[in-house]
């Protein structure tokens, strides 16, 4: 998926200036798609030189002036081709998971606070997927919210996996830390 169909998906619910978009972005689709405002602003500008979005200019009395941007037709064709053709398996991109192929470099210690800090990030996402799928929940569209749902739902399943696996890893690696402890440790003497 490129970042602009992840634009103009949020653009579908209201037309917002870029800033907006951008704080926006995470409540929408961000929690799908990452992207910095500036990449954000890149697109939007790419966009409008397609002519898949319209800017219009918001003249405000106390602030700089702002440009609403507006999904077109153009815009919605293409994101409707987009949505027709097959999805790619995305690439597993995973700093974690390639630092314990290679754990047994560091001590234990070392990994065991790492897999505490992402179930923690993994514990707070769960929570966030779980407080939109209740705001969706809520929507008065009923096509919007069930393909939401379906959207989040995945998401809410996908974070408890991983709060599941990271459970198994720790124990797994206190476990063997424990092990090692106890082999490490001298022998009691036998008793005179």
């Amino acid at each position: 998926m490129a970042l602009a169909h992840a634009i103009l998906a949020s653009l579908l619910d209201a037309s917002c200036s870029g800033y907006d978009l951008a704080k926006q972005f995470d409540s929408a689709v961000g929690c799908f798609w990452e992207a910095s405002h500036q990449q954000i602003y890149r697109e939007l500008s790419r966009l409008e030189t397609d002519g898949h979005v319209v800017a219009e200019k918001v003249e405000q009395a106390t602030r700089p002036n702002k440009k609403l941007y507006h999904i077109t037709a153009s815009g919605r064709d293409w994101l409707k081709t987009w949505i027709a053709q097959p999805a790619s398996l995305s690439p597993l991109k995973d700093d974690l998971l390639v630092k314990l192929y290679a754990g047994h470099l560091v001590p234990r210690p070392i990994l065991l606070a790492e897999l505490h800090q992402h179930r923690q990030q993994h514990a707070e996402r769960l929570n966030q997927f779980r407080a939109r799928l209740e705001a969706h929940l809520q929507d008065d569209d009923s096509a919007t919210q069930s393909f939401a749902y379906l959207a989040i739902s995945h998401s809410i399943r996908a974070e408890t996996a991983w709060l599941a696996w990271c459970d198994d890893a720790i124990a797994l690696l206190e476990k063997s830390e424990k092990s090692r402890d106890q082999s490490d440790a001298p022998d009691n003497p036998s008793s005179p």
